[in-house]
């Protein structure tokens, strides 16, 4: 009896098909609705054109860590002078193996020591990590010019970033330029 009860037992649990999962899924899923009617209306360019816009706006807002070759800020600052000097583009390297002459080493002293802005006429010191911060007044040939030392100046010179040399902004023709300016009136 007992194995009869198992027999029995067997062909009833013989599982009921269910339907296909995949088509299931395609059932619940929304539909994406196409970028015009995402954006009340328009072309389906100018939609893209805007959802792109967005896009760019968010990753603007983002701030990214700075490294400098792949080391963060304070890992420069924890760095010694020669491994530092290795990470430089070659120009800046060539100029910190060759040594620093005497009014360079000052204007390194006086930088790592004092807290407020810096004079300097030395316009081709590179800049290292040590200097971010600080604010330091280059001289361009006329006037000392105010410059705040971001990370991603490191490696520049610091004559790179006081111009010596103004935009030249011209104004209007003046009179005579053209021969219809001949006949206008002066004022």
């Amino acid at each position: 009896m007992a194995e009869t009860v198992k027999a029995n037992s067997s062909t009833a649990a013989a599982p009921a098909p269910t339907p296909a999962p995949k088509a299931v899924a395609k059932a619940d899923k929304p539909k994406k609705p196409k970028p015009s009617a995402r954006h009340g209306g328009g072309s389906a360019k100018a939609s893209r054109r805007k959802m792109r816009k967005k896009k760019s706006q968010i990753q603007a807002r983002r701030k990214k860590e700075f490294t400098y070759r792949g080391n963060t800020m304070e890992e420069l600052l924890k760095m010694p002078l020669a491994d530092i000097i290795e990470l430089l583009p070659a120009r800046a390297r060539r100029s910190y193996i060759r040594g620093m002459n005497p009014e360079q080493e000052a204007f390194m002293t006086k930088i790592k020591n004092t807290d407020g802005p810096v004079r300097t006429h030395r316009r081709e010191i590179f800049i290292l990590p040590e200097f971010v911060g600080k604010t330091v007044h280059v001289y361009n040939g006329k006037e000392f010019q105010p410059i705040e030392i971001k990370p991603e100046m490191i490696g520049h010179s610091l004559g790179e970033f006081a111009l010596t040399r103004k935009s030249i902004k011209h104004s209007g023709l003046g009179v005579g330029a053209t021969r219809s300016s001949k006949f206008m009136p002066l004022k």
